[in-house]
C-alpha cells in the first residue's frame, strides 16, 4: 500500500510512535487503500516520496510553529508535501504571492525571492495540510477519506511534545477549527494561535494583508526566551 510504504521510509525520525499509532487504526488503511487506488488510476499529487515531506522536514521535537493549509496544490510540478511551498523556479500560486506580499510588507523588498519554504521547516515551522494528497485538477479531491483524522492526530501530537512555546498560524476558517487542539496546549507550554482571513484572493483583503502574521510569531518567541524564525528568503540565500 503506498501510504505504509511511504511512513517506512520515515521510520527513523522521532515522527515513528505517532506514525505507530496511526497505522494500527482502522481508518488509515481505508485512506491507505483510497490514495493507492486513487494514485493506480489518476494523477495525484504530490508525487509518493513528498507525501509525507512535512514530517521528514520537521521534526516533533523541533516543532515550534505551525502553519495550516488545506490540500496540496493540484497542478503540475506545484505540490511538494509542505503548505503554501512550491518548489523554487515553479510560479508562485496566487496564495502564496500574497504571503510573500505580506511578508515584504514586514521585512521589506526582496525578503521573498524564494518560493521554496523549507528554510522555514528547518527551523521548526511544521508546514502541514489538513489533506496530503489531491488529484490532479481538482482541489479537495480527497478531503474526507481520512487524511482529516490523521493530521489532527499529528497536531495534537506535535502540541504534546517539549515544553517550549508554540505559535499557531491559522488562515481561513477550515483551519481555525483546529485551533482547540492548540488551546488545549496552553496548559503545559506558552501557545500563541493566529487567526485572520486565508491569503488566497478571494480573501485576503479580508483581514489577511496587515495581519503581520510573522513579526507576531517571532514577538511572541523571543517573550518566552525562544530563537525568532528567520522568515526572509532572499535571493542570495541557499539551503539543503
Amino acid at each position: 500500500m503506498l501510504l505504509t510504504t511511504e511512513l517506512d521510509r520515515l521510520s527513523g525520525t522521532d515522527w515513528q510512535p505517532f506514525f505507530a499509532q496511526e497505522r494500527a487504526k482502522p481508518y488509515f488503511a481505508e485512506l491507505d487503500a483510497f490514495v493507492t487506488a486513487a494514485a493506480a488510476e489518476r494523477i495525484v499529487y504530490p508525487v509518493p516520496e513528498n507525501i509525507f515531506a512535512a514530517f521528514r522536514a520537521c521534526p516533533a521535537a523541533a516543532v515550534r510553529a505551525v502553519i495550516l493549509g488545506q490540500d496540496p496544490y493540484h497542478e503540475p510540478g506545484q505540490a511538494m508535501g509542505l503548505s503554501f511551498s512550491v518548489p523554487d523556479g515553479c510560479k508562485a500560486p496566487p496564495s502564496l504571492r500574497n504571503i510573500f506580499k505580506e511578508l515584504e510588507s514586514e521585512f521589506g523588498p526582496g525578503s521573498a525571492a524564494h518560493t521554496d519554504l523549507t528554510p522555514w521547516a528547518q527551523q521548526g515551522v511544521l508546514l502541514l495540510n489538513t489533506v496530503l494528497t489531491v488529484e490532479q485538477g481538482a482541489a479537495n479531491a480527497h478531503a474526507g477519506h481520512g487524511w482529516e483524522t490523521f493530521t489532527r492526530a499529528a497536531l495534537d501530537y506535535a502540541a504534546a511534545q517539549g515544553t517550549g512555546p508554540l505559535a499557531v498560524v491559522l488562515w481561513g476558517k477550515p483551519a481555525q477549527k483546529y485551533a482547540p487542539i492548540f488551546n488545549a496546549a496552553a496548559a503545559r507550554r506558552a501557545v500563541l494561535v493566529l487567526e485572520s482571513a486565508h491569503p488566497s484572493p478571494l480573501s485576503a483583503y479580508r483581514g489577511f494583508f496587515g495581519s503581520a502574521p510573522f513579526g507576531k510569531v517571532n514577538e511572541f518567541l523571543k517573550n518566552n526566551d525562544a530563537a525568532e524564525i528567520d522568515w526572509c528568503l532572499p535571493a542570495n540565500a541557499t539551503h539543503s
